[in-house]
């Protein structure tokens, strides 16, 4: 391995990659969702955003699904 590389010729490009690895979208989320994160982000130093995001790849990983059925609070008699 050399002591110095001479870098001056080499012609900078950018990373053909970068657009794929994070998409910018809108979502709603409750004030609740977005506290929980934001304290959870104070106590370990990482950005709330990359803690949803890292929440929702493990989701993904781990094939979960959502169970949405919810119960009917009237019961017939």
């Amino acid at each position: 391995m050399k002591a110095e590389y001479d870098l001056s010729k080499l012609q900078s490009r950018k990373n053909p990659y970068a657009n794929k690895l994070k998409k910018s979208v809108t979502i709603r989320l409750g004030e609740d969702i977005i506290g929980y994160f934001k304290g959870m982000s104070e106590e370990t130093g990482v950005p709330y955003q990359s803690l949803i995001n890292l929440y929702l790849k493990d989701c993904v990983q781990q094939h979960r699904k959502v169970d949405i059925s919810w119960q009917s609070e009237i019961t017939k008699t």
